[in-house]
Order: C-alpha cells, then sequence, then structure tokens
C-alpha cells in the first residue's frame, strides 16, 4: 500500500504546488510581492522535487545501488533551496506590508540562511551515506529553526498589525510545518515511522500557497501594499 499511496501523495503535491505558483504569477499583474511569491512556490516545487523523486524510486524498488545517493543529494538540495524559501518568504511580507529596510533584521535573516546553508554544503553531514552523521543533522537544523521562529513572529506581528485576514494564519502555518519537521530529524533515527510526519508538513506549505492563491485573485485591482499601520512596528 506504501509504495501506491506515497508516491501517489508526492505527485499530487508536486502537481498542486507547481499549478497554484504558476497561477499566482500568471495573475500577479505586475505586483512584485506576488511575483516574490510565485517564484516562491515554485523554488518549493523544484527543491522538494529533488527529493521527492528519488523517494518514489525508491518506493517503487527502482534506481538500484545509487538510490541513496540519489537520496542524499535530493536532501541537499531541498535543504538549500527550503532556506532560500524562507528569505522569499521574509521578502514577500516586507513588500506586502510596505516595510523599509531594517538593518538589523535583515542581517539577522541572511545570516541564519548563510550559516545553515554553509553548514549544509559541508562534506560531514555525508549525505550520500547510508549512514550519516546523526548529529550533524541537528546541527545544520540549528540556524534552520531560529530562522523559522523569526519568520513565525514576524508573520503574526505584521499580519496583524496590518489587518491582513488572508494571512492571519500564516504564522500558524510555518509553526506547524516546523512542528512536524522537527519530529521527522530528531526522532526518525530512533522510529523510523516519525519520518511520516514529513505529509503533514508538507499539506502545511500548500496551505500556504494557497493562502497566496487566495490573496492574489481576491485583490486584483487593489493597492500593492496592505494596511495603513506600517510604521507602527519595531520591524
Amino acid at each position: 500500500m506504501q509504495r501506491i499511496m506515497e508516491p501517489a501523495f508526492e505527485i499530487l503535491y508536486l502537481l498542486v504546488g507547481l499549478v497554484i505558483s504558476l497561477i499566482i504569477l500568471a495573475k500577479a499583474s505586475g505586483r512584485k510581492s506576488f511575483v516574490v511569491f510565485g517564484i516562491m512556490g515554485l523554488l518549493l516545487v523544484f527543491g522538494d522535487a529533488f527529493h521527492l523523486v528519488p523517494r518514489m524510486l525508491n518506493a517503487w524498488g527502482v534506481g538500484g545501488e545509487n538510490i541513496v545517493a540519489y537520496l542524499g543529494i535530493g536532501k541537499l538540495v531541498t535543504s538549500i533551496t527550503m532556506t532560500v524559501f524562507y528569505v522569499l518568504l521574509f521578502w514577500f511580507f516586507r513588500l506586502r506590508y510596505g516595510k523599509k529596510t531594517h538593518v538589523a533584521l535583515d542581517v539577522c535573516v541572511y545570516a541564519l540562511a548563510t550559516v545553515r546553508i554553509v553548514l549544509c554544503a559541508l562534506p560531514m553531514n555525508e549525505w550520500t551515506s547510508a549512514d550519516a552523521p546523526y548529529l550533524w543533522g541537528i546541527w545544520r537544523n540549528i540556524p534552520f529553526f531560529v530562522l523559522g521562529v523569526l519568520m513565525v513572529v514576524l508573520a503574526f506581528i505584521w499580519a496583524k498589525e496590518n489587518g491582513d485576514k488572508r494571512f492571519s494564519l500564516a504564522w500558524l502555518a510555518i509553526t506547524l510545518s516546523f512542528a512536524f519537521y522537527a519530529v521527522t530529524v530528531v526522532g526518525t533515527k530512533f522510529v523510523t515511522a516519525l519520518g511520516m510526519m514529513m505529509i503533514p508538513k508538507t499539506v502545511c506549505y500548500v496551505w500556504l500557497l494557497v493562502m497566496g492563491l487566495v490573496a492574489v485573485l481576491k485583490e486584483k485591482g487593489e493597492p500593492e501594499i496592505i494596511g495603513e499601520n506600517n510604521e507602527k512596528s519595531k520591524f
């Protein structure tokens, strides 16, 4: 059953994510925030495909002796693209709420993303090994989780102060996605079944993309910048 259900879910996710992202780009009508959101969605699908396609091959018993290497390289690519995904999400929110450059905040976001990518690129991760170091899976995710917490706080504060109903639950989608991801990273080594937590994690990302789709369709002809309280926040 898993050989059928897991690949089916992954194919459906990739197709839905691709279609939603392309619609957002097509309906952006020059609005920079939605152009960024659409690109963000495409990056999500592109990066996840590197990880999910080898998983499908593995479920079908295809890929031979190199499947472990394919899975490892896919995880590396996905780890990097997911990091960039959150940088683009940061840009989207800043454009949507008309936020000016904040040096300390920008440095924090870019520094965390850079450290995460550098840690992922280090050979000590042994991505192509069947027995990759567990602790390195923890170390490389620390700056990623800090970045996630920062994005949750910003998404909550900015949406609330600008009365943005369409992204009022973006903070929750991000929170849940990181919670499910944390369970996978920490627990899969001990309980293999916890790897299934990647499914609800994926659903959270689709939920976030759907928020963008609803917004781009409903806000046609409206001002690109949402809310009138952009100067109230310290961020």
